[in-house]
């Protein structure tokens, strides 16, 4: 039921008395909504259901595929899985793999991050990688750290191959381009460069161009609620806002010019709906007294870049230097000024060169609305909790997160840490499962600015910090 009606259930039976039923009756018929079978608010919002309803890509793997996944894993898995009944399959494979359940019924029982396109396939869209889990719950918009989509297309790839069926631009794709060397992190941007390489500037597909030096590596995705904050996108900030910015995934070769062009007003209700994400409230105690002492902090120390909270907001959205801040550069070397000029020139920036700027510099500094929930921290997601952030020297090497558990203390990931890879990690599978800081791309170091703190005062910014 909507939220505004919980109140007005009947005190002695809970059930809605006959009024609601016919308010909920007439607002199912006028928003689509299922107001009784609980959806979540989001569902009402167009945006929403079109993200959740309409395919932009052909299906990845069908439900036959799906249900045959389990028969790649490891023995001891696949023996656990073999055993166990269709329902806990199917939940083993969900956590496998890190997808999310639907919070709703626009699925048709998919995961929340794919499409049912009618035929039992499966179509990824924006919420693989933007919707999450954190303490065992899933959260529209929060950074997906349990995804392991290079295992997921690997495995599907052999599936498919094992069933002889024909096999999808992902799993083609993959063979060429590393799809994320740790779970819970992607090469998105690579993605983005390889599609919009084989477009003119009015993205008419041309097959010949030739694919530019790639810089691969992994990143972790922004939470969505940041948008509303921002005027610009992405870690370095190298794009102005706008609807289109959002749609560069769905230009694979078979999407022509015209047909993607048709897209935008779905784009524009879409990137509206991301913007009345609100951030999560930290569900756990907090010490009021302390994390008042930690706003006086943060916002003497903290906020010339981060902004301010509360009624009266501000956000500066920064651009911090690279060699100010030190944190890996990989991303930001990634972009060239040859591709950032392209982009400006064309469809995706509105034809406006300054809608993009082709030399950031370094990264902005990202609202921090939400934080408590949205570790692993960076842009490379090399940081497992806020304490870590908070103590730069203390940064593991390694680190492996548990699949449910959340650090309290340290408020981030609950993760066993390592100071180097284990030895009886022999496969790539299995080191997709720990985030190794030596890695290219991967590094821990920089945002040392904590530094000038006391211990107490990190403390006590710690505290404030789930307040946000």
């Amino acid at each position: 039921m909507n939220r505004p009606f919980q109140n007005l259930l009947d005190a002695k039976t809970r059930q809605p008395p006959i009024l609601i039923l016919v308010v909920c009756f007439i607002l199912s018929v006028a928003l689509g909504d299922r107001c009784m079978a609980g959806e979540p608010r989001d569902a009402v919002h167009p945006g929403y259901r079109i993200l959740r309803t309409k395919a932009y890509l052909p299906p990845d793997f069908d439900d036959a595929v799906f249900e045959e996944l389990w028969k790649q894993w490891p023995p001891e898995l696949r023996d656990r899985a073999a055993a166990a009944t269709p329902t806990q399959r199917r939940e083993m494979l969900f956590s496998e793999y890190g997808l999310m359940p639907s919070p709703d019924a626009l699925g048709n029982g998919k995961a929340l991050g794919y499409v049912d396109d009618g035929r039992g396939g499966w179509v990824m869209n924006c919420l693989t990688c933007h919707a999450g889990k954190v303490a065992g719950q899933v959260i529209l918009g929060l950074p997906n750290s349990h995804l392991a989509l290079q295992t997921l297309v690997e495995d599907v790839r052999a599936t498919k191959i094992q069933m002889q069926k024909p096999l999808s631009h992902m799993d083609l794709g993959s063979l060429a381009m590393p799809l994320g060397t740790t779970n819970g992190t992607t090469n998105a941007v690579m993605f983005g460069v390889a599609l919009e390489a084989l477009r003119d500037d009015d993205l008419n597909v041309h097959l010949t161009n030739p694919q530019p030096k790639m810089l691969h590596h992994d990143m972790d995705a922004p939470p969505w609620w940041h948008l509303r904050k921002k005027k610009w996108i992405y870690a370095d900030g190298f794009v102005a806002k706008s609807h289109r910015a959002l749609m560069q995934f769905m230009l694979i070769p078979r999407n022509d010019a015209k047909t993607f062009k048709s897209w935008e007003a779905d784009y524009r209700q879409i990137l509206a709906w991301i913007e009345t994400i609100q951030p999560p409230k930290y569900p756990f105690e907090i010490d009021d007294q302390l994390a008042e002492q930690g706003r006086v902090v943060f916002e003497a120390t903290c906020s010339q870049c981060h902004g301010t909270y509360g009624a009266e907001w501000t956000y500066p959205e920064r651009i911090v230097d690279i060699d100010e801040l030190g944190t890996d550069p990989l991303r930001l070397q990634s972009l060239s000024p040859a591709y950032r000029r392209k982009y400006g020139r064309g469809w995706l920036a509105d034809y406006d060169p300054t809608r993009v700027r082709e030399h950031p510099g370094g990264y902005v500094a990202p609202p921090l609305d939400g934080i408590w929930a949205t570790a692993p921290y960076f842009h490379n997601g090399s940081v497992p909790t806020l304490w870590h952030l908070l103590h730069p020297d203390q940064r593991p090497a390694v680190w492996r997160r548990s699949i449910e558990g959340y650090d309290t203390k340290r408020v981030g990931l609950e993760v066993a840490e390592f100071a180097e890879l284990p030895g009886d990690v022999k496969t790539p599978r299995t080191a997709r499962a720990f985030f190794n800081t030596r890695e290219s791309g991967k590094s821990a170091a920089g945002h040392r600015f904590p530094e000038t703190l006391s211990e107490s005062e990190r403390t006590a910014v710690l505290e404030y910090l789930k307040t946000l």
